[in-house]
């Protein structure tokens, strides 16, 4: 699906990351960890063709990055979702309209119907927020929101960036919750945090690897949870 070969990246006259390999296979599910400017969010824009390796090779399902237009990237895009970690949103559109912007820009209509929407909404706890804007939302209900809208085009790969990084412990365990069904629905997850305790917290609910970044190179820092 998404598939890094002796890729390395540089920023600012400096390697940040450098001969990392992976393959994101199918239904698996991965940790990031590392250390604050190691390079994690770098590696995840990178996973979804948001910047381009600066040398080896990156695979977007089965394609080479270096050979596709941006409308060609934007397309394979659409089978990833992605969770920012500073979710940003329209304010002047309420909640309902924000989650399903995707749909709205990509042309789709089939998921756009109200009891679709709803559903969804209702999965994610936030069906009584449905009309509310942006600036009137809570830590966790933007999370929770930029979750909804990562996954409402049904991906097949989710790239998390600090999903949780905003939010208290009980809402940490509730969007685990909901990236864990998503895993055993098919779903290819990838979620960078520096939280340690949430990684251990899934070890009862999903089978993961857990990657580490640190200086520029990637390692397995640790067997399935």
């Amino acid at each position: 699906m998404i598939e890094l070969e002796n890729m390395a990246y540089s920023y600012g006259g400096g390697e940040l990351l450098s001969g990392i390999s992976l393959k994101l296979a199918p239904g698996s599910f991965h940790f990031l960890t590392g250390p604050s400017g190691a390079g994690k969010t770098t590696f995840l824009r990178l996973c979804y063709g948001d910047l381009t390796a600066t040398s080896g090779t990156v695979r977007l399902f089965g394609r080479d990055v270096r050979d596709l237009t941006r409308d060609q990237i934007a397309l394979l895009r659409r089978k990833i979702g992605t969770v920012h970690q500073d979710c940003q949103f329209l304010d002047h559109l309420p909640l309902y309209e924000n989650i399903a912007l995707p749909l709205t820009v990509s042309g789709h209509s089939e998921w756009t119907d109200e009891a679709n929407l709803k559903e969804l909404m209702q999965w994610v706890g936030l069906g009584s927020r449905a009309r509310a804007l942006p600036p009137e939302l809570s830590g966790g209900e933007r999370q929770r929101a930029a979750l909804a809208r990562a996954i409402i085009m049904s991906p097949d790969v989710i790239l998390a960036d600090e999903p949780t990084g905003n939010v208290d412990w009980e809402m940490s365990q509730r969007l685990l919750t909901l990236l864990v069904e998503l895993n055993r629905l098919g779903k290819t997850v990838v979620i960078a945090t520096h939280d340690l305790a949430l990684i251990r917290a899934a070890k009862s609910q999903v089978q993961a690897r857990v990657l580490r970044i640190a200086n520029r190179k990637l390692q397995l820092a640790g067997a399935d949870l």
